[in-house]
Order: structure tokens, then sequence, then C-alpha cells
């Protein structure tokens, strides 16, 4: 049996139906799709996220870590090398910098 959504993933995905485009709502959903342990749909959230603003570079170091705890690191390195590039080109040093250090413990 599944659990129902919380009531802030209920108020998310109501502001998400009135702005889909929100970027910053739908990392939020995978951000609560994540706490709640649901790997799947978090990544397929953050993924969401990158596919509108492939500069979010959080999302990517977000999957990253999503990937980890799922158990799939190459999945984990692929986001974080894809994430790296991502800051880089938006001049992100700070979270390029995180990145590596998180690629850097799973290499």
């Amino acid at each position: 049996m599944s659990t129902p959504p919380s009531d802030r993933m209920q108020k998310l995905q109501a502001l998400l139906e009135r702005d889909p485009n929100d970027t910053f709502l739908l990392y939020a959903i995978a951000l609560e799709h994540k706490k709640s342990n649901d790997h799947t749909a978090a990544i397929q959230w953050f993924n969401k996220v990158v596919e509108k603003d492939p500069g979010y570079s959080v999302a990517y170091h977000q999957a990253g870590l999503t990937h980890e705890a799922a158990g799939d690191i190459a999945a984990a390195k692929t986001a974080y090398h894809s994430g790296i590039a991502a800051a880089e080109k938006k001049g992100d040093h700070h979270a390029a910098d995180e990145m590596r250090g998180a690629l850097s413990m799973i290499e």
C-alpha cells in the first residue's frame, strides 16, 4: 500500500498545475520524492528540471546523490559530470567544485 502524498507535496503539485514550467517547483517536488526515498521518482523529476533548464546545476548534484543512494554509481558519475559541465558553462564554480568533491568520493 502506497503512502498518500504529504501536505507539502500536494501544495507543490497544486502550484505546479498553475505554472508547469516553474523549475523551482519541479526541483522541490524532486526533493520531496528524494526525502521519501522514492529514488526513481526523484530522478525523473530532477531530469525534468534539467530538461527545462540545463543550467540548473544543483539538480544534477541532487540527481547524483540520489543515484548514489539507489546504488547506481555509474549513473551518479554521469550526473556529476553533466552537472560540472553545466555549472562551469554558467560560471558557477562553487557548484562545480561541490560536484567534483562528490565525484571524487565515488571514483
